[in-house]
């Protein structure tokens, strides 16, 4: 063997480990980045999406939608989302929205607030609602499956009693800089 062929060798070798260990160090960086004090701040919301038991998918409030989602360290939430783009009322008083518009608020609109708590062994985030534009949601605990991958915060909605039906949604935040 040439010089030149076993430096060849030597280097494809050093690459190939090298990519490993990059590869490997992603992947134990985003399994650490799972707790509570990874969550804390303030996210932006990218897309939420709901997939059916078929397969098809839907954007529940859009393909643009807006959305807020603090944690805090003393285990406090507060979450917005929202359709993009959503019509005005007739009236510039809000509580003399017509029927119609009172209930384009609620479709579109999907705030609430709480506490929460990290379960880390399952990677799951644990609202624990207190209020919420939907009374039915106030005193409850919904549970969301999360993944952390550098400033992207996922979690998953299981299926449920909302609009899910069998399916499920995915959400994706941003974090604000």
């Amino acid at each position: 063997m040439t010089k030149k062929t076993i430096r060849q060798r030597l280097c494809g070798a050093f690459a190939a480990v090298t990519m490993a260990a990059l590869g490997l160090g992603a992947i134990a960086g985003d399994a650490a980045a799972q707790s509570a004090k990874d969550l804390h701040g303030t996210w932006i919301l990218v897309s939420n999406t709901n997939t059916g038991p078929d397969g098809k998918s839907v954007q529940p409030f859009g393909p643009n939608p807006h959305g807020i989602l603090t944690f805090d360290a003393a285990g406090r939430y507060a979450i917005q989302v929202m359709r993009g783009g959503q019509a005005k009322f007739a009236s510039p008083d809000r509580t003399k929205g017509t029927p119609e518009d009172n209930q384009a608020v609620l479709k579109n609109n999907n705030p609430h607030f709480g506490t929460y708590t990290v379960d880390e062994a399952n990677r799951a985030i644990i609202f624990k609602i207190e209020h919420a534009m939907f009374p039915n949601w106030e005193g409850t605990e919904q549970k969301r499956a999360f993944t952390i991958s550098g400033d992207e915060l996922k979690y998953v909605i299981p299926p449920s009693s909302s609009s899910l039906g069998s399916g499920t949604g995915e959400v994706v935040w941003r974090r604000a800089k």
